[in-house]
């Protein structure tokens, strides 16, 4: 088996809910080796984010937590015991990095800022990712990813102009900052492969987010102009929208943005009179009258699957898609060619589907082998085999507390 890019690299893992960990995922599904430290006193709340197996919820059995913590080690450990720091200083010592997503100020108390860090690990690496960042006028202003979305933004611009927002699904400021944090860890490693030295990241998930908005808010900082909610529109394409199609909520995306493609689009349908009106001859007269566009493309899609509709177009070069549902995106044939999801057998949720691998190194090959733990399953291993605790040592620090 060829060894992961990572390999050798070890984290030690103090986050919760997502951004901290599908960070560290990249480096786990490579190969590092990372413990994910958890405590039934605060519990991550992906392990009470459904769906749970059955229905059932439980502490091990969420679909959310399966799905982003595979290929770790689990060690429960209360951080407000007082003999807490005895365990957590030695992981630090034994680390590359640490890993947390706290609000600001929760590693600080624990005594396990930065600058505590380097005194027991000089060449530690600290990532930290949290709403606004660690320092500033609002970095101590708590939320969650639904809230950044507001902040950034996201939320005003998604739904219909004549409709109050409608926030994307889930936490989408999540998903766009943990690519951000993948690729600071990247870049701290070389750095320390090449000079010998740890550092500290701050990653504000609220800054990072602002990056998929850059052409609105330059937008605005040149004209002046605030972008609003347009629904499926695009102010340079029409027909733009997603079109209801034959079968039940079965939907194809169709997006015409030249004349050119007008022409193509006219002809899939069969040249209907109505495609002859001048009023669409230009894509100012289509986005004029996009309305009533929309209502004549849709009288001729509703006829057809959504697959069909899609084949059609893109045959006559006009950008198409079906609008996939889970099953759909689960069964795609693409997705099962390149591995996109991978099963493996649990301890509780038994053999489930998590995600492989979001791209290929053809010379050292993601590894997603060992379903995410089951809550403190690797404790005692972690203790007697990574930070090398005595047999005594271990059940002294069992019977006192301090691994719940």
């Amino acid at each position: 088996m060829s060894k992961g890019v990572f390999e050798g690299v070890k984290v030690a893992e103090f986050c919760w809910i997502a951004v901290g960990p599908a960070s560290i995922k990249f480096l786990a599904d490579q190969g590092a080796k990372v413990v994910r430290i958890e405590s039934t006193t605060r519990m991550t709340g992906l392990r009470a984010t459904p769906p749970f197996l059955d229905n059932k919820p439980g502490l091990n059995r969420s679909g959310a937590f399966n799905l982003f913590d595979p290929n770790r080690y689990s060690l429960a450990l209360n951080m407000q015991h007082p003999r807490s720091m005895e365990v957590a200083k030695r992981l630090v010592a034994w680390a590359d990095i640490v890993a947390e997503n706290f609000s600001v100020g929760t590693m600080e108390k624990w005594g396990l800022g930065y600058e505590e860090l380097k005194q027991i690990n000089p060449g530690i690496i600290m990532f930290r990712t949290c709403n606004q960042g660690q320092t500033g006028p609002h970095a101590k202003v708590l939320g969650f990813g639904v809230h950044l979305q507001g902040l950034t933004g996201y939320t005003h611009l998604t739904g219909y102009p004549d409709r109050d927002p409608s926030p994307p699904f889930g936490t989408y400021t999540d998903y766009v900052s943990m690519l951000f944090g993948g690729t600071m860890l990247i870049a701290a490693l070389e750095h320390r492969r090449r000079t010998g030295k740890g550092q500290c990241l701050d990653l504000s998930q609220f800054e990072a987010s602002l990056h998929f908005l850059t052409p609105l808010i330059l937008d605005y900082e040149v004209n002046r102009r605030e972008a609003n909610r347009a629904g499926n529109s695009c102010p340079y394409a029409a027909p733009h929208g997603a079109y209801r199609c034959q079968g039940d909520d079965r939907w194809c995306a169709i997006a015409v943005f030249t004349d050119e493609e007008w022409q193509s689009f006219c002809k899939v349908i069969g040249n209907p009179e109505w495609t002859q009106e001048p009023r669409f001859a230009t894509l100012v007269g289509r986005k004029q009258n996009e309305d009533e566009l929309n209502a004549l493309v849709e009288k001729w899609t509703k006829n057809f699957p959504p697959e069909e509709v899609m084949t059609q177009m893109q045959n006559a070069g006009v950008a198409a898609g079906v609008v996939k549902n889970p099953k759909d995106i689960f069964e795609d044939p693409q997705l099962k060619h390149q591995e996109a999801y991978c099963m493996l057998e649990h301890k509780e949720m038994g053999v489930y589907p998590v995600y492989g691998k979001p791209f290929n190194l053809s010379k050292t090959p993601a590894q997603v082998n060992r379903p995410a733990p089951c809550f403190g399953e690797h404790t005692e291993y972690v203790c007697r085999e990574f930070l090398g605790m005595s047999e005594e040592e271990f059940d002294d620090l069992l019977v006192s507390g301090v691994f719940e």
